[in-house]
């Protein structure tokens, strides 16, 4: 799982956010004033911030540092990357791996944590699987740049497991393609033979 590197100091807004997991706890029927949970609100605000904390990175940062390598024009692809988010929908968590791979542009090489982190950032926000799949594709293509960038995603949801129609053992994938992924079909084979051949360590 990828650590937040942002400040864990209480943001603003965080005392009415207490304030707030208080009162789902009396909606919940439970007393938040007992002395076993005295401490719960603070905890859930904490940990919101926690999961939230990409709202307050900027994604690009982890785009800027390269490594030039002449004649460095072959794919590059991370895989097994994991990651949990929260669904916007319902505020549960989702989690699961994402395989993201490009095409440097120029021989502009990124060192191999930064795609690991760059999913993070977009992970550590109220999100839809979709939208985050999405977004780490185009975010590559544009501002690595990169000739083409694709990501996979394979997710299950709390949303789906716990409430609802209740299937446990769901799972829910997703691809983007940009850039030269989009136009080239034997690309985006390539780029699906590596990502369903990574052995699961």
């Amino acid at each position: 799982m990828i650590a937040s590197n942002t400040d864990t100091t209480a943001p603003q807004g965080f005392a009415d956010a207490c304030v707030a997991v208080r009162t789902l706890l009396r909606f919940a029927g439970y007393d938040p004033d007992q002395p076993v949970i005295r401490d719960t609100p603070d905890r859930v605000a904490r940990a919101l911030a926690d999961m939230t904390a990409g709202y307050r990175e900027d994604p690009r940062v982890y785009l800027e540092r390269v490594f030039p390598e002449q004649g460095a024009d072959g794919m590059v692809v991370v895989s097994g990357i994991r990651f949990a988010s929260l669904c916007e929908h319902h505020m549960l968590p989702f989690s699961g791996t994402a395989t993201v791979g490009y095409v440097p542009r120029d021989g502009r090489l990124l060192g191999l944590s930064k795609l690991p982190r760059l999913v993070g950032v977009f992970a550590r926000r109220l999100q839809v699987q979709e939208r985050l799949t999405a977004q780490i594709a185009r975010t590559i293509h544009e501002d690595l740049p990169a000739e083409g960038a694709a990501c996979v995603v394979s997710a299950t949801h709390t949303c789906v497991s716990v409430r609802g129609v209740t299937q446990p053992h769901a799972v829910t994938m997703t691809r983007a393609w940009a850039g030269s992924f989009r136009d080239d079909p034997e690309a985006r084979l390539e780029f699906l033979g590596r990502a369903e051949s990574t052995p699961d360590w």
